[in-house]
């Protein structure tokens, strides 16, 4: 039995190592990446379509900010069409259709399609959106996000100039991470997921990631994928390597940032966490084996296959810690190969 919980222990230790060494990595290609940047391409001269796709269940405290938000993106009119993808069970549709309705009427491309059933919840509304979508390019954003004015016009010229660039990410910003120790322990977090991770990723290739909002994808690219597709609760993810095993790049923009609010409670976030690892793990059992196929550099499959692995670390970690009490507690006995470490 000892030889067992060593054998275990050992295993936990080797794949934690393997996690830890991973942050070495990209800490030394963060180095040699992070004054490479990519000049923002001329204005076009005809902008083309773009649709924006706002998908919300149950925000009637922010949807209204999202909405005018939206509106306010300074982009031709003609050009600009903006949907609510409104899953919501509660008076947030009732809300919005009086403010789509109000828009509509000055003129603005806006509309509401509101489903009862959630099928395939944000990944299903997305792709019902893009049914009646009319844009050449998709900007996604979050019920909490507050796009700046300009955000296309700092995003669009990167996708017209790159024909097999499928999409662009910009950076998360925060509009609460004052408020709290809470928040603003998320916010160092996720500052140093967009500063190193997301910038080496891109820079590096290693299979740049799109987070789910604040991000613009080339509609071609989308359907090229496969489509969104709702047998992960990380569509986000799963959408990231799809158009990249098919042949599509991405593209991160760093001075490029989105704010946004960050979960103000501790049960939020635990929601959050909850679905972003349920997600991770779905979509590795996916898409492990087609990385892995890929005809990719050794050394990016590598990092992409530990990149949707990451939530293994939180199990074994909890493994190690329910295995060095009994090996403490047998140390001393020679059947336990692991006596000279402890």
């Amino acid at each position: 039995m000892i030889a067992i919980f060593a054998a275990l222990h050992v295993a936990a230790v080797v794949g934690l190592a393997l996690y830890g060494l991973l942050g070495f990595v990209t800490l030394w290609l963060y180095l040699r990446h992070r004054r490479s940047q990519s000049a923002c391409p001329p204005a076009p001269t005809e902008w083309p379509r773009v649709t924006v796709q706002l998908p919300v269940y149950n925000e009637r405290e922010v949807v209204t900010r999202l909405l005018e938000a939206a509106a306010a993106l300074d982009y031709p009119r003609d050009r600009l069409q903006i949907q609510l993808l409104d899953d919501s069970t509660d008076d947030t549709t009732a809300l919005a259709a009086a403010w789509v309705a109000r828009q509509r009427t000055a003129g603005l491309d806006v509309s509401l399609l509101h489903r009862v059933n959630r099928q395939g919840f944000k990944a299903g509304a997305l792709a019902a959106g893009l049914e009646q979508a009319n844009g050449e390019f998709v900007a996604i954003f979050d019920a909490d996000f507050v796009p700046a004015p300009s955000f296309l016009h700092q995003t669009i010229p990167f996708l017209l100039a790159d024909p097999r660039l499928g999409a662009v990410q910009a950076r998360w910003g925060h509009l609460n991470d004052a408020d709290s120790s809470l928040t603003a322990a998320q916010a160092i977090a996720l500052d140093k997921h967009f500063a190193v991770e997301q910038l080496v990723r891109h820079r590096a290739d290693c299979f740049p990631k799109f987070n789910g909002s604040a991000g613009v994808w080339r509609r071609a690219c989308i359907a090229d994928a496969g489509g969104w597709q709702a047998d992960t609760l990380c569509e986000d993810l799963d959408l990231s390597y799809r158009p990249q095993l098919a042949g599509w790049q991405g593209l991160y923009l760093p001075d490029v940032d989105a704010p946004a609010e960050i979960p103000p409670q501790l049960a939020a976030l635990k929601r959050q966490q909850g679905r972003w690892a349920t997600g991770s793990i779905q979509a590795f059992r996916k898409l492990a084996l087609p990385v892995a196929r890929s005809r990719r550099p050794l050394s990016h499959k590598i990092e992409g296959l530990i990149h949707l692995g990451a939530y293994f670390c939180h199990p074994l970690m909890v493994l190690l810690l329910l295995l060095t009490l009994p090996l403490l507690w047998f140390g001393d006995t020679a059947a336990n190969p692991l006596r000279w470490l402890l």
